[in-house]
């Protein structure tokens, strides 16, 4: 049975397994496998090299060219370009390792097993992390039993709200936020992959950050504009999208903390679940938000949430905001409701004995 991690799993994972084990991951394309790797480790002043197999033709792309020494008379092999020669350990990153040649694939075997290339050791401390890709329409290679018995291997599977409270923190355009809050089926296309597996182009994470460069960037949002975004993300999420952008959409977290006053108009047709995304979007918002930015308004727009909801009698979406703030997945966003705004605390404890 596959094992499923998601990104903050990944994180312990990277955090746990001893630098001598080696770890593959396997997911779909643009989900982040090495984007995360690579600030992960970069965050801990750790040397991550990127080897894409898929491109290499020879393995002298991976161990280099032989050279003869004029000592011995024996033929030895000069490093190559991305080989560390200064006994810094390195996370040596194998992507597309299934797309590699079979003669690439029989050099990686000593790599993985002793972390050596052609007689030349990895220094201390090195450690692989391999990515290979899963899916039907990818031209594969097989691995070989053996070489995979030298992973510990899981499925990244990285989760929609993850991907949400990561876009929000970057500040990504909060049209394809609040779209993909809507859609959450779009953010990897699953969807349009079973209806319609012929599909040539379907969405994915990365393409998502590049539609919101776009809108970010764009004044006025014409045809031009919808079949540039149908290149990156397809034909049918595109409409989707677009249609989205002329429907009453929720509020967004951060519409609602600047300015309750005015967000009380349109808060007045919505039902529950117009409230519960509203919630999981206020959450994701303020777990990325500085304390001080909490501290100048945020928190006191967050309190005139609550109270509104509990004047207006919305018990479910009340019930539904104080699971998410007993919910492990934002403990900086309750540390800051805990700190400093104490009556908002004393109402969300209120409301639980209750119920």
């Amino acid at each position: 049975m596959a094992i499923n991690i998601n990104t903050q799993e990944l994180y312990q994972l990277l955090e746990e397994v001893p630098y001598r084990q080696n770890i593959m991951l396997v997911g779909r394309h643009g989900i982040g496998k090495s984007q995360i790797l690579e600030n992960y480790f970069k965050a801990r002043n750790q040397q991550v090299v990127s080897l894409f197999l898929g491109q290499m033709s020879d393995p002298g792309d991976l161990i280099g060219i032989p050279n003869k020494d004029e000592k011995t008379g024996k033929t030895n092999f000069l490093p190559p370009y991305w080989f560390p020669l200064d006994d810094r350990p390195i996370v040596l990153f194998l992507d597309e390792l299934n797309r590699a040649r079979p003669e690439i694939l029989q050099t990686i075997m000593d790599l993985a097993l002793n972390k050596k290339l052609a007689g030349k050791s990895l220094p201390e401390g090195s450690r692989i992390i391999s990515a290979v890709n899963e899916g039907d329409e990818y031209q594969l290679t097989d691995l070989d039993p053996a070489l995979v018995s030298r992973f510990n291997v899981y499925y990244f599977k990285p989760s929609v709200e993850e991907w949400l409270a990561w876009a929000q923190g970057k500040g990504l355009d909060s049209r394809v936020v609040a779209f993909i809050g809507h859609y959450p089926d779009f953010l990897d296309g699953e969807m349009l992959r079973i209806a319609d597996p012929g599909l040539e182009k379907l969405p994915d994470r990365r393409g998502w950050e590049r539609v919101s460069d776009i809108l970010l960037n764009t004044r006025n949002v014409n045809d031009t504009t919808k079949k540039i975004i149908a290149g990156i993300v397809g034909v049918k999420a595109t409409a989707r999208l677009f249609e989205s952008f002329s429907e009453n959409r929720v509020l967004s977290a951060q519409e609602l903390l600047s300015g309750f006053d005015s967000a009380k108009s349109q808060l007045s047709h919505y039902r529950v679940a117009e409230l519960s995304l509203l919630n999981e979007s206020l959450f994701r918002y303020i777990e990325q938000m500085p304390e001080d930015e909490f501290k100048a308004g945020k928190g006191e727009g967050l309190s005139c949430y609550v109270q509104w909801m509990v004047e207006k009698g919305h018990r479910e979406a009340m019930a539904h905001f104080c699971n998410l703030f007993e919910n492990a997945r934002y403990p900086h966003a309750n540390l800051l409701v805990l700190q400093h705004e104490p009556g908002l605390y004393e109402q969300i404890s209120q409301f639980i004995l209750n119920l």
